[in-house]
């Protein structure tokens, strides 16, 4: 039997990019997913999608910079389909500006509470459910979550503090049976990028990465389904990210410039 048959799965940033993928991932399984995002009609979208690939779909729009909305969402996800089994932290979003061009100062508050804020506040409702289920936890942090890159201040930042919530977390879990996986992609196709918040604090509108030399969203979320089925602490998605995490301790002057040479290439 597939490990996700029946099981409750919610899923936040699931209107697009790697949210959307992994929906479409998990969805011959025919597990129970709730699908949360602002965006309703892209929602909608993707529900039908993963119906007919199998899956029941609920859609619960939400933003998960509100704890109160968060809160809602689990409880709405609870009273529908009974239980709740994993939780996957998928929502976020960057920025492409170097500090010393920044004009918008709110960035980084909003950057947290997208990234940071946006994933606890899900996590924190949502435990006391997983206990009952020995669930999984999901955190999508980012390798700017592991290693500094130029022009992600602000969202490495975020992703920093993802990754050290849910190490945290994992070790007051230990005898709860819960697991937490954190995620670490490296740069991978998605809109997320064309997001990415500018000095004047407003979404670049286009695409800068080099598309065709990074990873699918599709790529990165089969490696996801993978890692979340095993319960494995950390994913990270690519041979280069790998290296840099132990270069970071051996070398990290290399590390440094292995992150200026990504971002001036864009790949």
């Amino acid at each position: 039997m597939s490990v996700f048959a029946g099981k409750v799965i919610v899923l936040t940033g699931a209107s697009e990019g790697i949210g959307r993928a992994f929906a479409l991932a998990l969805a011959d399984q025919r597990p129970k997913l709730v699908l949360a995002a602002r965006n309703r009609d892209r929602l909608e979208s993707l529900a039908a999608e993963c119906r007919a690939r199998g899956a029941e779909a609920h859609v619960v729009p939400t933003d998960v910079t509100d704890a109160n909305a968060c809160k809602a969402l689990v409880d709405e996800s609870v009273a529908r389909c009974g239980a709740l089994d994993v939780l996957v932290n998928n929502a976020g979003g960057t920025m492409w500006t170097r500090l010393d061009e920044i004009e918008d100062l709110s960035i980084f508050e909003r950057l947290m509470r997208l990234n940071y804020l946006g994933s606890v506040y899900p996590t924190y409702h949502a435990l006391p459910h997983l206990k009952r289920t020995q669930g999984r936890i999901v955190a999508v942090a980012s390798m700017a979550g592991l290693i500094g890159v130029p022009t992600r201040t602000g969202y490495s930042a975020a992703k920093h503090a993802v990754v050290g919530f849910f190490d945290s977390l994992r070790v007051e879990l230990l005898d709860s049976g819960v697991s937490v996986s954190v995620i670490c992609p490296d740069f991978v196709v998605s809109e997320i990028h064309k997001r990415a918040l500018g000095p004047d604090g407003q979404p670049l509108g286009a695409n800068p990465m080099a598309e065709s030399k990074i990873m699918t969203a599709e790529e990165c979320a089969a490696l996801m389904v993978t890692a979340i089925e095993q319960r494995q602490r950390l994913l990270i998605t690519s041979a280069r990210g790998k290296q840099a995490r132990w270069l970071k301790l051996l070398s990290p002057g290399s590390v440094d410039k292995l992150a200026a040479a990504a971002i001036s290439r864009k790949q």
